[in-house]
């Protein structure tokens, strides 16, 4: 069967700490998100952090804007002028291994932030003249330290298609991470890539390709390189989000595992689904949990263990949408 992700084990996930409701902010306020604090929480094991508060700028405390060329900011102080550059950088670097060491599965950074902000973070000129955007210090380098981790910013989550897609990157990340901290052998990388297959196929045919290659080659090369380069390919495999075409390309596919055990009017409910799917009539979730349904009952043991059909857990909703 499908990985129940929905067990009891939760998945370890960093988020910035006024997301939780953490009064950290520079004003003694928070910023709890619903969304994370209330849906992912009985899943996400979260790793808080507030980078400001770390490095002793207190609460409340004054205001700070990054500072020089987007590529390699200065953060400072919005009314002394204090530099906390080194000082940042200092403790995110420390924190960025610590984070690797906890072994997070992704990451849900404060959106704006000169410290955590992951994208289009304002950067002045000396003058305090718009110079351009970049990236909050903190978010910076632990994206630097954990490069294939899921990254993502609040707003962005109240995005459907970019919400589903980034905890489908979570719950594969932890997948990759279960496989690769057990007894790793290449039998247990081929059954784990025969489990994704129509997962993958369903976000890029490209990668999918390609991580075939890598498994039929993997025998003799040294398992660190094979795993590096596997997590790479995958989880670049992942940041295509999965569109309606090769959604319905998979769900045909899978749908010819079965074309010998279901009756002519079956399969002809099926195909109506799929196609009312295919034009926006019905949200996803409703041709996978038929087409879940035929498997189970005629156990069709290739398609039994796809993740595809059970990515994440059923209550967050994620393909409820049209």
């Amino acid at each position: 069967m499908p990985q129940d992700d929905s067990s009891g084990e939760k998945i370890r996930v960093g988020v910035s700490s006024c997301l939780l409701g953490e009064k950290v902010r520079w004003n003694g306020d928070h910023k709890k998100h619903l969304y994370v604090y209330d849906m992912l929480s009985p899943y996400f094991d979260w790793v808080a952090t507030c980078p400001e508060v770390e490095i002793g700028m207190g609460i409340p405390r004054e205001t700070v804007y990054l500072e020089g060329s987007p590529e390699a900011p200065r953060m400072i102080g919005d009314r002394t002028k204090t530099d906390w550059t080194r000082r940042m950088r200092a403790y995110s670097e420390k924190r960025g291994r610590e984070l690797s060491k906890l072994g997070i599965s992704g990451y849900i950074f404060k959106k704006n932030s000169p410290s955590c902000g992951l994208m289009r973070v304002k950067v002045y000129s000396e003058a305090r003249i718009p110079a351009g955007q970049g990236r909050g210090l903190f978010a910076s380098e632990v994206v630097r330290q954990n490069p294939w981790i899921p990254v993502e910013e609040e707003g962005r989550l109240s995005d459907s298609g970019l919400r589903e897609n980034f905890i489908v990157r979570v719950f594969g990340y932890h997948r990759l991470q279960s496989l690769f901290e057990a007894r790793f052998s290449m039998a247990a990388l081929v059954r784990f890539h025969t489990a994704e297959k129509f997962l993958l196929l369903a976000h890029s045919r490209k990668y999918y390709d390609e991580l075939g290659r890598l498994v039929a080659g993997a025998r003799g090369r040294p398992p660190a390189e094979v795993r590096r380069r596997y997590t790479e390919l995958y989880m670049r495999a992942l940041s295509f989000k999965a569109t309606t075409k090769r959604n319905v390309d998979v769900l045909m596919h899978m749908l010819g595992f079965l074309k010998k055990k279901l009756s002519t009017e079956e399969k002809r409910d099926i195909l109506e689904i799929i196609q009312d799917y295919h034009h926006e009539l019905v949200p996803l979730v409703v041709p996978v949990t038929l087409l879940g349904h035929y498997v189970r009952k005629h156990q069709v043991a290739y398609l039994l263990d796809q993740v595809y059909l059970k990515p994440h857990p059923k209550e967050l909703m994620l393909r409820n949408h049209v």
